[in-house]
């Protein structure tokens, strides 16, 4: 089954990380849906500036520090996601706990750690 994925703070960067999980998501056969506040693409996906509109969105990876957060708080619960991974620097006790009251498991680990180790 495809965790269609979308990534948050996505960057064209190749330094960054939310560029590698875009990446790894992609080769490892996921959808990656990278959204940003800069225009630019990772391997050719579009960053989108926006809040798109979507669906079946199984998980949201997080690369934003917390003081970033609370603008896509009713977008990320808009998305309906089953989780949410808070990515190292980006763990939000406050936000988790929204996201609990809402059904959505808050997960404390590292996109790319998990992928590489098969347990996304």
């Amino acid at each position: 089954m495809d965790k269609k994925t979308v990534v948050i703070g996505a960057s064209d960067n190749p330094e960054r990380y939310s560029y590698k999980a875009v990446i790894a998501l992609t080769k490892q056969g996921y959808t990656a849906i990278p959204i940003g506040i800069k225009k630019g693409s990772i391997i050719g996906i579009a960053i989108l500036n926006d809040r798109p509109i979507l669906s079946d969105i199984d998980t949201v990876t997080l690369y934003l520090a917390p003081e970033r957060q609370a603008e896509y708080f009713d977008y990320i619960l808009s998305l309906k996601p089953k989780r949410v991974i808070f990515n190292p620097g980006t763990e939000n006790e406050a936000f988790e706990q929204l996201l609990i009251k809402n059904g959505i498991e808050p997960v404390e680990a590292c996109t790319l750690v998990m992928l590489s180790v098969k347990n996304y």
